[in-house]
């Protein structure tokens, strides 16, 4: 009976040893044929995401609107020419008295008629003479009604010329050129944001497909094991209720592996989903570690604000309350004008002058204005400082994080070689019959464990550098990290 068992033994040591081995060749033989496999790296998903995604379209025509419009008015304060053409018609009817007409016209007469009279004329007719005339004037009637009708087209070309607007023209161009800057740096922003979400979804499809390989290596472990303890109870060299402990170890390896593949295939479909694809199934841009920081934290603390494309939008939002109380401020003063007009008919008419404007009372108060306009531009001036402070912080804590992920990488690679060594030295172990099918299989878990704990890390890292250099402002030049020398990739 003892030599049945130990016949046994090594008969299920040497299968165990068989399907070791042949785990590890299946697992490096999918890995070869997935390099094969057509695949997309980090730097054409981000040349992707920033090229066709809507994001960069919708920002990149808000931002030629924007250029447009401080390019629509670069021509403020030139003169504005018209071209005028004025059609109508008209019909007037006025009744003119006539009383002072008449009696002007009859002392008119009257005089020039006994101015002419011949020396020694009989004064004896002159009253004859005057009644006639009085007479006669007495024909015309005491008014007239007199109609004006006329129908014109009278075209002309006007000119209106500032010449004093209190400041309020160049304010407004000043407006116009910020709020084109802004635009810019508005639409770099959403590309950080855009490249800070692909890294997320990159990478998580990467720490997936680690964590999905290193749960197939232990459901294959557990099956074997399994398997084995089915032997072992029909030979009745283990109980019932230990070959229950395998089924439940097996099925708790199969669940979590189902598990991965779910979470596998729901990271795939985000990140093709964000780049706006359907067959994305490789990636070749892995998981990694720097070894060194590049930048210290001063550093980083003392030029954040010359990146951050946040501060900058925050600076621009002061100048444009600085704009803001310029253009309050042109309200209180007067506006002066010349203009023209001349007329393109045949009468070719034409008028010139001055116009001086100032409003005396509109109903609004102008100070108050101002004083609402330099109150907006201190509230600006303090949320930008606000908003430093809050990215310091950030700043500090992934710095911190990024630092520790390479420490706990580090660790991690000792352990991954002690664990590389405790299983061959318990496959060696197993074949001499010095060791036991649990032992091989725990150290197989534990191999497998820290492979998904150092994909873990890694991503950890990953983030941590994005939120950091995002942060910072600094986010595209994250590929740089990826490709420096001294990283450890996760593959």
């Amino acid at each position: 009976m003892r030599l049945n068992l130990i016949w046994a033994q090594k008969n299920i040591y040497q299968t165990i040893g068989t399907f070791i081995q042949m785990t590890l060749l299946s697992s490096a033989a999918l890995y070869s044929t997935t390099t094969l496999a057509q695949s997309i790296s980090y730097a054409q998903a981000e040349q992707s995401v920033l090229t066709d995604s809507y994001s960069t379209q919708a920002n990149q025509a808000l931002q030629q609107a924007s250029q447009l419009q401080a390019e629509a008015v670069k021509g403020l304060g030139l003169p504005r020419v018209d071209l005028n053409v004025r059609a109508y018609a008209f019909h007037s009817e006025v009744d003119i008295p006539l009383d002072s007409f008449k009696n002007n016209l009859e002392q008119t007469l009257e005089q020039g008629i006994n101015d002419r009279l011949p020396t020694g004329f009989p004064d004896s007719f002159k009253p004859v003479i005057n009644q006639a005339i009085h007479s006669g004037v007495g024909l015309f009637p005491d008014s007239a009604n007199v109609v004006l009708e006329d129908q014109v087209i009278r075209p002309t070309v006007s000119v209106l010329m500032p010449l004093y607007t209190g400041g309020l023209t160049s304010s407004a161009k000043e407006v116009a050129n910020i709020q084109a800057q802004r635009s810019q740096l508005t639409s770099q922003q959403q590309q950080d944001v855009q490249r800070f979400e692909l890294i997320q979804a990159y990478f998580n499809v990467q720490l997936q497909k680690q964590l999905h390989a290193s749960s197939r290596l232990n459901f294959n472990a557990m099956q074997g094991h399994y398997s084995n303890a089915l032997k072992l109870e029909n030979q009745g060299f283990i109980s019932k209720g230990q070959r229950m402990q395998f089924e439940v170890a097996k099925n708790n390896a199969e669940r979590a592996y189902q598990n991965t593949e779910g979470s596998l295939r729901s990271s795939l479909f985000k990140l093709n989903n964000l780049l706006q694809s359907h067959d994305i199934n490789e990636l070749s841009t892995p998981l990694f570690v720097n070894s060194t920081q590049n930048q210290s934290l001063n550093g980083l603390l003392k030029t954040y604000a010359e990146q951050s494309s946040l501060i900058r939008k925050m600076q621009m939002d002061t100048q444009l309350a600085n704009a803001n109380i310029k253009v309050q401020s042109a309200a209180k003063k007067p506006n002066l004008f010349a203009f023209g007009e001349y007329s393109l008919d045949d009468k070719q008419n034409w008028i010139v002058g001055v116009v001086a404007r100032y409003n005396l009372f509109s109903g609004v108060d102008k100070n108050k204005n101002i004083q609402a306009a330099e109150l907006q531009r201190y509230a600006s001036e303090q949320i930008t400082e606000r908003t430093k402070q809050e990215i310091e912080n950030i700043i500090y804590s992934p710095y911190s994080e990024v630092s520790s992920a390479q420490q706990s990488h580090q660790l991690l690679q000792q352990n991954l070689k002690a664990a590389q060594e405790n299983l061959r030295i318990q496959s060696l172990s197993l074949k001499e019959d010095m060791g036991t099918a649990t032992q091989v299989i725990d150290a197989q878990n534990m191999l497998s464990s820290l492979k998904a704990e150092m994909a873990l890390n890694a991503y950890k890292y990953v983030l941590s550098l994005a939120t950091l250099l995002q942060s910072h402002g600094s986010i595209d030049q994250f590929q740089s990290y990826v490709n420096q020398s001294q990283t450890n990739y996760i593959r």
